[in-house]
């Protein structure tokens, strides 16, 4: 479990219990829906794992300190999330490794997954939340060098 110890931004790492049953029961089932779909991701190639577990472990800091240290902890995807939520950033070297993806399955989706007879506004739509995503994925701040960049 994480503890008050463990660096400046420890306190981010304690779940706020101060709250409803129901409001963190909700928080709870968003947390757990979030992270299912995100560990479905690690196989699933184009489902990406990080963010939603970045989300779980927002939903999970509002309602399940067991939940948020297992998701914190892991192996996997847990230093990433960790580096995430101190605002430590991604590291330096996964950004392009994570546009260059996001773009290849973005024109893959304009240009051959959304059939002809779908509306503009959907290649539109999604080419508009693609540079949304990008620009949100630039503005991150850059972690120089860690042993587990490529696994992002």
């Amino acid at each position: 479990m994480t503890g008050s110890s463990d660096g400046p931004n420890a306190d981010i790492h304690v779940v706020d219990l101060d709250r409803s049953g129901l409001n963190r029961t909700v928080w709870f089932v968003l947390g757990l829906l979030s992270m299912t779909i995100g560990l479905i991701g690690i196989p699933v190639p184009g489902l990406p794992t990080t963010p939603l577990m970045i989300l779980a472990a927002a939903c999970f800091a509002k309602s399940s300190q067991r939940f948020y240290d297992w998701i914190i902890n892991n192996r996997m995807f847990g230093e990433h999330v960790k580096n995430y939520r101190e605002g430590s950033g991604i590291p330096k070297k996964s950004k392009p490794i994570i546009l260059g993806t996001m773009w290849g399955f973005v024109l893959f989706a304009v240009l051959v997954g959304i059939p002809d007879s779908a509306p503009d506004i959907s290649r539109y739509a999604t080419l508009s939340l693609a540079g949304i995503g990008t620009i949100f994925i630039l503005r991150i701040p850059s972690l120089e060098s860690s042993d587990s960049e490529t696994r992002l």
